[in-house]
This record gives structure tokens, C-alpha cells and sequence, in this order.
């Protein structure tokens, strides 16, 4: 595994960050470099959300940012599925976002929760016909003993989704990631990256500069 030293980790041509011109608030940043990254890589919406099983064990898989606004952050899935059980027994959650491309890397966490119903199933709705079929399908995550079974599922799910166009499942849940804590990294290639963290206070932000 020698060769794992050897792989080049970012491009050699890094943006800038300055935090001392950094806005006060964390969103404003993120959505500036979550829109300087959709200029360069691909999915730059792509997050790791990160969860606790019912043994105080992590978990974590890669999902979709659906939205950032007031509320928080905004990911969804069904309540049914394993992170979606974890989040009703833990609502406390984690995301990390990292774009190589740019040498960038954003780690926010803080309390999770549902969304209203009627803002959930429009999420649902605004899916494509095939991720809408998806998520009909069910049993996310539980063994399957025979493709057979997938390929039935399938098929049922997609008579459905075709039969009401309208109708989302009630279990399709928008989840909002409201952080108390909020870091925004940069690399540098002489190893003196910049890392700048944002944590709430009262009713604000207080920016703090970190070491590398």
C-alpha cells in the first residue's frame, strides 16, 4: 500500500481564503463556495451525513443537499430507513462536504428535524420519476436473498408511481440540520491550511480561526 503516499491529493492551483473577510454568518459562506464548487467538480452537493445507530456506534453514507435556508441544512429520506430510524431515536447529526477539486472541506453538526409534511412530500414530488419509484420500493438496507425480488418490487413500485403521480408516502422525510457548529477548511500545499470555525453563541455566530 505503498502507493497510497504517492497519489496526488488536490490540483496544483488552490483558491484563496482570507477569514478575515469571511461573512458573519455561516450560510452565506457555504452557499459562496458551494457555487464556486459546482464551477468545478462534480456533485458538489453530494454530503456525508453522519448518524448514531441504537448502540452509540456512527454511521454514515453519502446523500443530497436538498436546500439551505433558515431553517438549517436540508437532506431526505425515508423515516423508515436506517438513517431515518437513527435520526427519530438521535435526532443529532453531522454533515461533511468535501470537494478535492478544490481543496476545500465543510464539517458542520448540530440537532436534527422533520420538516413540516406538506414541505416532505413536495421534496418527494419534485424527484425524478425514477428516484420517486426508489423510494416505493422499500426495505432500504435489509438483505436481499434473490434479485428476483428487486426486479418485482420494482415493477409494482413503478405502476404505482405512474397510477398517483401526486401522492408521496407519508414516510418521505425532509430533514433540517440546524448547526451550532460550522468549520470551513482550505488546503494549502505547504500544509498550513486555513481552517476557520463558526459557533453559535446567543443569537449569532463568533468566527474563531484554528490551528491547522
Amino acid at each position: 500500500m505503498v502507493q497510497l503516499r504517492g497519489w496526488p491529493s488536490f490540483p496544483e492551483e488552490l483558491p484563496g481564503f482570507t477569514p478575515e473577510g469571511a461573512p458573519p454568518d455561516p450560510q452565506a459562506l457555504f452557499l459562496e463556495w458551494l457555487t464556486e464548487a459546482g464551477e468545478h467538480v462534480l456533485a458538489p452537493h453530494a454530503v456525508t451525513l453522519s448518524t448514531v445507530d441504537a448502540d452509540g456506534a456512527p454511521d454514515a453514507r453519502v446523500v443530497i443537499l436538498k436546500d439551505v435556508g433558515p431553517a438549517g441544512w436540508a437532506v431526505a429520506t425515508s423515516s423508515e430507513s436506517p438513517k431515518g430510524l437513527q435520526l427519530q431515536k438521535d435526532p443529532r447529526a453531522a454533515l461533511t462536504f468535501f470537494w478535492p477539486g478544490r481543496g476545500r472541506q465543510v464539517r458542520l453538526r448540530g440537532p436534527v428535524s422533520p420538516a413540516a409534511p406538506g414541505v416532505s412530500a413536495a421534496d418527494f414530488l419534485a424527484r425524478p420519476p425514477a428516484s420517486r419509484v426508489e423510494a416505493f420500493i422499500g426495505n432500504q438496507s435489509q438483505v436481499l436473498a434473490d434479485p428476483a425480488e428487486l426486479d418485482a418490487a420494482a415493477a409494482a413500485a413503478e405502476r404505482w408511481v405512474a397510477e398517483n403521480p401526486g401522492v408521496a408516502p407519508e414516510t418521505w422525510t425532509r430533514y433540517l440540520v440546524d448547526p451550532d457548529v460550522v468549520e470551513f477548511w482550505q488546503a494549502s500545499h505547504d500544509r498550513r491550511h486555513v481552517r476557520l470555525r463558526y459557533r453559535k453563541s446567543g443569537g449569532g455566530w463568533v468566527r474563531e480561526r484554528l490551528w491547522p
